[in-house]
């Protein structure tokens, strides 16, 4: 059964980092596309950015220059590096991984950013 963790939210200041990481087990199947959402209380679910598996990212517009994507193949880990954080950055973050069987959801991990 596939799953994936995500771990390294929490409560930050406004201009401060976080680093989440999210870990796949129980994929058999090569993973190609992975990456993270986020969703806002009132507020649809929406893309952050993502990376393939050969290294190409993408971002949102809204924290290019700020959000760092990475991801370890080996381990089927995504990480997300998050700096110069945004009170407008407060959600519950998610991370998502697609193979040929489908796509994969972690539970996801609150990040609350104070100003």
């Amino acid at each position: 059964q596939v799953q994936l963790v995500e771990s390294g939210g929490g409560l930050v200041q406004a201009g401060g980092s976080l680093r989440l990481t999210c870990a796949g087990t129980g994929i058999i199947f090569t993973i190609n596309t992975m990456g993270w959402f986020r969703q806002a209380p009132g507020k649809h679910r929406e893309l952050v950015g993502d990376i393939t598996s050969d290294g190409k990212t993408n971002y949102a517009d809204s924290v290019k220059g700020r959000f760092t994507i990475s991801r370890d193949n080996a381990k089927n880990t995504v990480y997300l590096q998050m700096n110069s954080l945004k009170s407008e950055d407060t959600a519950v973050y998610y991370c998502k991984a697609t193979n040929i069987r489908g796509a994969y959801w972690g539970q996801g991990t609150q990040v609350t950013v104070s100003s």
